[in-house]
């Protein structure tokens, strides 16, 4: 692959500034971990999205999808081919009446400005492009008195990201407050440009629905812990539209609080990792397993188990990827020798 001969490629419809050459990806996780992208693109709109897609399928290159690389660890060799990163970051906010047998018709619907107050009624719709950060509109929710969000504000990462895992936490999960998903069918687009001339393809910036662009209901998106159709399907998430309710500042604002001082205090925060590394077993709490077994401080290299929270490897110093698939080993086959569990990760290791 000829990347300068890719990068003048890709820059013919996406802004110079968009586009990368060996990218390290370290700069790109919060594990502060991985090798280098050959194509680092950020893609800020459906337009954008399409066009790569059409370059990658037209030059038979590997196409690699993140948000904000927040439960992810790359490999050390990097990722070959093109890394995408959604930035999709519009919000939208409307109130309306709903019907109350779950996510039918919007009988009343008022389009909000940003600088507008909210009319006085109780529930209210907020459409999210996949890029925005979990804080971010968190933050936004709380001026606008918007209730419903609060248990994912401090959770890393992007709407993107946290709708494909059903992310979640203190008794809240993505799952509860969804009503929809707006996504980019990858395998009908590239039906498409196959079958099609594809200097023939119109790129638009609309994101209306098209044979590849499509909605699923809450229940099509088959959520379950930390699962949803978006681990199975090549669905490109794009927009989420959420169901929240009107709410008092000050209680919004004390929940959030209490919840950021409870994961202070029992995360590690302060030390890079891409959150809880291991899924919560299904009659077990996995942290529990792992402390049990003495692995709290546990070390290869620069990876560690974090000894404010079992659950969390980190990057203590400077550790390498293979450090931490090490480590990540060697939890596993001590829980399951020492406790007959095989706990599962919740984290997703790319590259090569």
């Amino acid at each position: 692959m000829d990347k300068e001969k890719l990068q003048k490629i890709l820059t013919k419809e996406i802004p110079e500034n968009q586009v990368f050459i060996d990218e390290p990806m370290s700069k790109h996780t919060s594990f502060r971990i991985g090798g280098t992208a050959d194509i680092f693109v950020k893609a800020k709109n459906i337009k954008e999205l399409k066009y790569i897609i059409k370059i990658a399928k037209k030059e038979k290159i590997h196409l690699t999808i993140i948000g904000n690389g927040s439960n992810v660890l790359v490999k050390d060799k990097g990722i070959r081919g093109i890394v995408v990163k959604i930035e999709f970051e519009e919000i939208s906010i409307e109130t309306a009446v709903l019907n109350k047998s779950k996510f039918e018709d919007i009988l009343t619907t008022d389009i909000i400005e940003d600088e507008m107050e909210l009319p006085k009624w109780e529930d209210v719709i907020v459409t999210v492009g996949s890029g925005v950060k979990l804080g971010e509109l968190a933050q936004k929710l709380l001026k606008k008195e918007i209730t419903g969000f609060e248990f994912a504000a401090g959770i890393p990462g992007t709407i993107g990201g946290a709708v494909k895992m059903n992310a979640g936490a203190y008794g809240g999960e993505m799952k509860d407050i969804i009503m929809e998903t707006k996504c980019l069918d990858l395998e009908c687009y590239e039906k498409l440009i196959e079958k099609t001339n594809i200097d023939d393809i119109e790129i638009t910036q609309e994101n209306s629905i098209s044979p590849e662009i499509i909605v699923l209901s809450n229940k099509e998106q088959d959520f379950s812990y930390r699962h949803s159709i978006f681990m199975e399907r090549k669905y490109i998430i794009l927009e989420t539209k959420l169901e929240l309710k009107r709410g008092n500042y000050e209680e919004i604002k004390t929940k959030m609080e209490e919840f950021l001082a409870n994961r202070i205090q029992k995360q590690p925060l302060q030390t890079p990792s891409a959150g809880s590394t291991f899924k919560r077993g299904t009659d077990y709490i996995t942290a529990k397993l792992i402390d049990e077994c003495g692995l709290k401080g546990y070390k290869i290299g620069g990876a560690k188990v974090s000894e404010k929270h079992a659950g969390f490897i980190v990057n203590e110093n400077n550790a390498s990827a293979q450090d931490v698939i090490d480590l990540i080993k060697y939890v596993q086959n001590t829980v399951y020798e020492k406790k007959g569990k095989k706990i599962e990760l919740e984290i997703e290791i790319l590259g090569e």
